[in-house]
């Protein structure tokens, strides 16, 4: 029985709303808005009234429209209008953990004896073609990873300097997982005060960087903390076959 709880305890735990973020992913060929945490491939379907936007930028550096079409199971990317870069927000709201440990998709103000609580917003940014050089911030993400390297990497193994900010300014104190999909658990890198982080690209294939930070939250009777969750994937093409 004992065991039993222990396990239950974990489960509880894994269905927190700050270990989870958003980011883009191939699904049956089309590009596709993931939300999970490592290996877990959450329904985004049953979350698709919390994305609140969805944008495109063109190779001339224009916005473009971009929309979500939702499926049984998947909410895939409409890119008809040929973005190279893709872009997500989520607002998932406020989550508060009591002394037991359950959370509640409520603000502390409504849990009897709140342990935790916070704010959670994701965002996810997709690279689907890769730049040839430094990239430039993109409108309509308050916390995002933008490529500063003169050479972006082709292959796995090298090195991709990025800068980390929220609200515009670099983004200290954050912490940077180099591999949020493969490598959910690892030792993550933290962010100094210039707000530049330079890691390895891990996989000749999808990459999936994720960055954290918290701020102090809008409404300090429903949450003692906003977190903010942000990634950015791309795909190194493997040789051809």
């Amino acid at each position: 029985m004992k065991n039993q709880l222990i396990i239950l305890a974990l489960l509880l735990a894994g269905t927190a709303a700050n270990a989870h973020e958003i980011w883009f992913a191939q699904r049956a060929g089309e590009l596709a808005l993931i939300y999970g945490h490592g290996a877990e491939d959450l329904a985004v379907i049953k979350r698709i009234k919390l994305i609140t936007s969805v944008g495109g930028v063109g190779a001339d550096d224009q916005p473009v429209s971009v929309t979500l079409k939702p499926t049984d199971h998947l909410a895939v990317v409409d890119v008809a209008s040929a973005p190279v870069t893709v872009t997500a927000t989520m607002d998932n709201g406020y989550w508060t953990q009591s002394n037991d440990g359950k959370w509640f998709n409520k603000g502390h103000d409504e849990v009897p004896d709140a342990k935790r609580s916070g704010r959670f917003l994701k965002y996810g940014t997709h690279l689907r073609v890769l730049p040839q050089g430094e990239v430039k911030p993109l409108p309509g993400l308050a916390f995002q990873l933008v490529p500063v390297s003169a050479r972006f990497p082709q292959h796995s193994g090298e090195n991709l300097t990025l800068r980390i900010l929220l609200a515009g300014k670099p983004a200290v104190g954050a912490k940077v997982w180099p591999d949020a999909v493969n490598d959910p658990d690892g030792k993550p890198i933290q962010v100094g005060k210039d707000g530049r982080v330079t890691l390895k690209v891990r996989n000749q294939g999808l990459n999936v960087i994720k960055a954290e930070i918290t701020s102090a939250p809008a409404d300090a009777t429903k949450a003692t903390k906003t977190e903010h969750a942000a990634t950015l994937s791309f795909v190194l093409a493997h040789q051809p076959e």
